[in-house]
């Protein structure tokens, strides 16, 4: 597996660099012990509450972007503390990253207390989900028997050759991009509107949007 290092300390004092370069030293080992290879090194100087770290935004990037597949970090602590370590670590699970520890020399164990937080911020978000999605669907439902027609609104829906396209409302995958939704939360949404499309197909359609 492709590895990011993280390593951090709260302080910028000089004594501080020690102790970076501790963790990386310990970090590379762990990443040799497993067979993982390290694509990244970052190390910060910042409060582990202070979730604004130029640091934490690089390593979510090369998470999202697929150039990563797990982290490695000394002990929980290292990544934050507080709210900012159980959002940072419900970021990590909801994009699939497994976490490695030196202290634990291998997979991260949360604490229970940890692990039951994460828990209701999963299912608090998803029921969050569900009541943006029915609030979409039912402002759809009322758009189309006020005489709204999804497919008015679709741009070069014939023109595609081979297999017929998927209708489905462009300005609404638009919207919820806006909202900062994922292409995967968009085609779930748009599945529960009727509108059977593939994450890949909202993706496609949605650039086809932006060049026109």
């Amino acid at each position: 597996m492709k590895a990011i290092v993280y390593c951090r300390v709260s302080t910028n004092k000089t004594e501080q660099e020690t102790s970076l370069a501790r963790q990386r030293k310990e970090l590379n080992d762990l990443a040799v012990n497993f067979g993982f290879e390290v694509v990244a090194t970052i190390e910060e100087q910042k409060s582990g509450y202070d979730i604004d770290r130029d640091g934490v935004f690089e390593m979510l990037d090369y998470f999202t972007e697929g150039k990563a597949d797990c982290l490695l970090i000394q002990d929980e602590t290292r990544l934050g503390r507080g709210n900012t370590k159980i959002a940072l670590f419900h970021q990590l699970q909801k994009l699939k990253v497994p976490v490695y520890t030196a202290i634990h020399d291998g997979e991260l164990e949360l604490s229970e207390s940890d692990s039951m937080v994460l828990q209701i911020v999963g299912i608090v978000e998803e029921y969050q989900r569900k009541i943006h999605n029915t609030k979409i669907k039912r402002g759809m439902k009322k758009a189309v028997s006020n005489g709204f027609n999804p497919a008015d609104n679709l741009s070069n829906r014939n023109n595609a050759p081979g297999r017929e396209r998927v209708d489905f409302p462009i300005e609404e995958v638009v919207r919820l991009r806006q909202n900062k939704l994922t292409f995967e939360e968009i085609a779930r949404t748009l599945n529960n509107l009727g509108y059977p499309v593939s994450k890949a197909t909202v993706h496609r359609r949605y650039k086809e949007y932006q060049n026109t």
